[in-house]
């Protein structure tokens, strides 16, 4: 070896190539004299021992190196050495800079001479602990690269394996020595093979360690696809050089799979949170179908699609497909089917039918499209079994995997569902078939749902607008216009309802009631108290009275024995409780155009709105009074006098309230709104409906409008006759003079002959003075009035009875009669048609003899 002179002039050895073995063992040396003592000393002797060349060179070494208790045996020693002989031996020392520490080498001393042919020795010395580690390395690497169960490789600084274990060669084929030399690119594909070597340099450049590198390649033996984790750190000599690059690879295709499946489960399990969430906010079968192919595009699949039978969405009670399902009718196909929805990840158009399918050469429809799937189809087999088909992907095509899922609701079939993965996806496995099952069936049931609440709903609609007067409803002295607004699709029918219903004398009761709840059972109970206010009012009862039998019907309508035993004990039986209770709002109002006088009863309702011409709306002040179906409290009632010409508004809180507009504002907003009464009465009730924030569709809406328009003096005819009975007399006198002066003297007959039966009877049965008053509008009223409270009663005379067939007579000839309560007595009409100028019919002889 050279030597090289350092900057102080001291000679120190050049280092040894990368590699030496003493690199590892550090050995030292120094000889003894044929005097026994120390000659020479080099410089790893004096950094093995502690003590330097100057301290130790001329002594004896046994008294500089060994332990006193050894002296005497080491002199003995040095005394064999120097007459020849070899010696290898184990010498304790003191490690220096180690308080005390006592070290162990191994010595090899050899006999020499010197120049002058004495006899010297020069001895070899390695410290023990670095043997010690070097067979610790050894056994270490022997372990990894033996008997470790993970793949061990070592590579050159050129990247090429330099030694691998029999592990490495288990897997990947050959004996151990045959993989020295090879690069990645023998084991990986291309890409793979490029990301290792990436990062093999980048550990032989930088040093640092990669942990957890993952790889992915095919293990030879079963062309198996596997996952490995790589740990790389660069090795290095004794003297700090770099040696390579180890690297410890790991089997972790099972932990790979493991977490595959588990974050499979875990997003199948989000999926169906979202399901849930997601599906069945509508109740329109469209939306709901659109609604999971949103779930579904893109977290389960990258191609959906949903097909309804045709008469689902038709709305026909049939099952669907029954019926159609084969024959000439289908097609040899399966039953009609509408697509309803079609969503796509990779392309806005749909697929061709994959091959092996039984589709082949069918076109899927568009959306909104009839269509039938062929017969022999997995799809239309789905749905015939009502079991799931696996699709197999298209060779060349762009699916790979698909499911076509038949939707089931309480045991039949309503549709079919379609989930396709496209390639480059992961394939769909056992696990997603459940899932998509379960999609399937969670929007089935929200669909089956939809299709019953369409079904109710659309009867309940039918229902409520049977309900509600037919056409343009007219009265006596009233101009009448109405709207009705259902609520929207999304919502269920409402029991708001309206109503003009014509009262004897040409008086006309005006009616607005909206029944609290919605569905069909608010529409059958707003038809319930419908019918039961026109019986009411038929009776001629005051508007207070009329509300409160409207509150006793009302508390019975949840009961099954009806409302007379409900309004006993409901509210003290245990059963009350579990009855349904119906709770309602309604307005009456009773018009006398002859007096242009309104009489008001309100139960829980919103204030009728009036408009005098010239003045802005207010708002009446109707006692509130309490819902109907409370029951407890009496109902109050007032009188307006109405103007000519003054506006009248009835209605629903529908228009004046929403989720976005308070009651106040509402109200103001109708005030507003009725300002301009001028115009055409339809055209108010428009004006008010596209002012007004009416679209928004959470409840219906009932508008009932009325322009006054009393009935003129000239078609009314007043007198007060004494009770005498010349007044009978008097009244058909009076009677043929209106009459003719109205050109009505094809009713002068009757009118006499009736007018002279109400005028007696009020003479024979009343009490006090006796008004007579004949009213013309549409129809001639005929009305005579008295004190008595014995109301008439129409009866068979017998064969022998003189008298007791005026009722009968009035019946026969009248077109209508009755009797009605006063507050002072009470009033008998009866109702003749004007005449058409056709002669008037004369009873039949079976008719007149009916009297006998």
């Amino acid at each position: 070896m050279s030597e090289i002179s350092g900057a102080a002039g001291d000679v120190v050895w050049q280092s040894s190539p990368p590699g030496s073995i003493y690199d590892y063992i550090k050995a030292a040396s120094f000889s003894i004299g044929p005097d026994g003592l120390v000659d020479q000393w080099s410089q790893r002797a004096a950094e093995l021992f502690g003590v330097a060349a100057h301290e130790v060179r001329g002594k004896d070494p046994v008294e500089v190196l060994m332990p006193a208790d050894l002296r005497s045996r080491g002199r003995r020693k040095v005394r064999e050495i120097l007459d020849g002989k070899e010696w290898t031996g184990l010498l304790p020392f003191r490690v220096p800079g180690e308080s005390g520490e006592t070290g162990l080498a191994e010595v090899y001393v050899m006999p020499s001479e010197t120049e002058s042919g004495e006899r010297a020795a020069l001895c070899i010395v390695v410290d023990v602990r670095a043997l010690r580690r070097i067979e610790t390395d050894l056994a270490s690497s022997q372990a990894i690269f033996g008997q470790s169960p993970f793949g061990f490789l070592l590579f050159g600084t050129d990247l090429r394996v330099q030694r691998a274990n029999q592990r490495f060669a288990t897997v990947f084929g050959g004996g151990v020595g045959d993989h020295r030399g090879r690069t990645a690119y023998d084991y990986l594909s291309p890409s793979e093979a490029d990301r290792l070597t990436a990062a093999l340099r980048r550990v032989l450049e930088t040093g640092e360690s990669v942990t957890d590198l993952p790889i992915v390649g095919v293990r030879p033996a079963d062309d198996e696809r596997r996952n490995w984790s790589l740990n790389l750190y660069r090795v290095h000599s004794g003297s700090g050089s770099v040696l390579g690059i180890a690297g410890v690879g790991t089997d972790v295709t099972h932990r790979h799979a493991a977490a595959r499946e588990a974050a499979s489960a875990r997003r199948n399990l989000a999926l169906l949170n979202e399901a849930s969430a997601r599906i069945g906010n509508s109740l329109d079968l469209e939306t709901t179908a659109r609604e999971l192919l949103d779930v579904a595009v893109p977290g389960f699949c990258d191609l959906a699609s949903v097909d309804l039978y045709q008469s689902l969405l038709t709305g026909e009670e049939a099952p669907p497909g029954r019926g159609e399902s084969s024959g000439a009718g289908s097609g040899g196909g399966s039953a009609r089917l509408r697509r309803v929805g079609f969503a796509s990840a990779v392309s806005d158009g749909p697929l061709a039918a994959p091959v092996g399918s039984g589709d082949e050469g069918y076109v899927p429809p568009d959306v909104g499209a009839v269509h039938r799937f062929p017969f022999s189809s997995l799809s239309a087999n789905a749905l015939r079994t009502g079991q799931v088909q696996t699709i197999p992907g298209e060779p060349g095509g762009l699916v790979q995997s698909g499911f076509a899922v038949p939707m089931v609701a309480h045991d039949t079939v309503i549709g079919l569902v379609q989930f396709s993965r496209t390639k480059g996806s992961e394939p769909f496995g056992e696990r997603d078939r459940f899932l998509a099952v379960e999609l399937a069936a969670r929007a089935a049931v929200c669909i089956d749902n939809a299709r019953l609440y369409r079904r109710e709903h659309e009867r309940a609609l039918i229902l409520q607008r049977s309900l509600l007067p037919p056409g343009d409803p007219e009265a006596a002295g009233l101009d009448i216009a109405c709207r009705y607004l259902p609520g929207t699709t999304a919502t269920e029918v409402g029991g708001d309802w309206f109503d003009v219903i014509e009262l004897p004398g040409h008086r006309t009761a005006l009616v607005v009631g909206d029944v609290m709840g919605r569905g069909l059972r608010a529409a059958v109970a707003m038809g319930e108290l419908r019918t039961a206010v026109r019986t009411l009012a038929l009776l001629d009862l005051e508007p207070a009275e009329v509300l409160s039998a409207l509150d006793e019907i009302a508390r019975g309508l949840g009961t099954p024995s009806g409302a007379q035993q409900a309004s006993r004990v409901a509210h003290k039986s245990r059963d009350a409780d579990l009855s349904e209770v119906y709770l309602a709002t309604c307005v009456y109002a009773v018009y006398d155009p002859v007096t242009r006088r309104a009489t008001f009863a309100n139960a829980g309702h919103l204030p009728p709105a009036v408009v005098e011409p010239g003045e802005d709306a207010l708002m009446l002040d109707v006692p509130p009074g309490m819902p109907l179906g409370v029951g407890g409290e009496p109902f109050e009632q007032v009188e307006v006098d109405l103007a000519e010409g003054a506006l009248l508004a009835l209605y629903t809180d529908g228009l004046v309230e929403s989720r976005e507009q308070p009651l106040d504002e509402g109200l103001g907003a109708l005030r507003a709104a009725l300002a301009n009464q001028g115009r055409p009465l339809e055209d108010v009730c428009d004006h008010v409906l596209n002012t007004l924030e009416t679209s928004h569709g959470e409840d219906d809406i009932a508008l009932l409008m009325a322009r006054i328009q009393g009935l003129p003096a000239e078609a009314v005819g007043d007198w007060r006759l004494p009770r005498e009975p010349r007044s009978v007399g008097r009244a058909r006198e009076l009677s043929r003079t209106q009459l003719l002066a109205w050109d009505l003297e094809p009713l002068v007959d009757t009118v006499e002959l009736l007018v002279s039966e109400l005028v007696t009877n009020a003479l024979r049965y009343g009490e006090g003075e006796i008004r007579l008053r004949l009213l013309r509008d549409r129809t001639l009223v005929c009305e005579v009035w008295d004190a008595g409270l014995v109301q008439p009663r129409r009866r068979r005379a017998r064969d022998t009875d003189e008298g007791g067939r005026g009722l009968q007579l009035v019946g026969l000839l009248s077109a209508a009669w009755g009797s009605r309560r006063t507050p002072r007595g009470k009033t008998v009409w009866f109702e003749l048609a004007l005449p058409d100028g056709r002669a008037a019919a004369e009873p039949t002889a079976e008719q007149l003899l009916s009297m006998f």
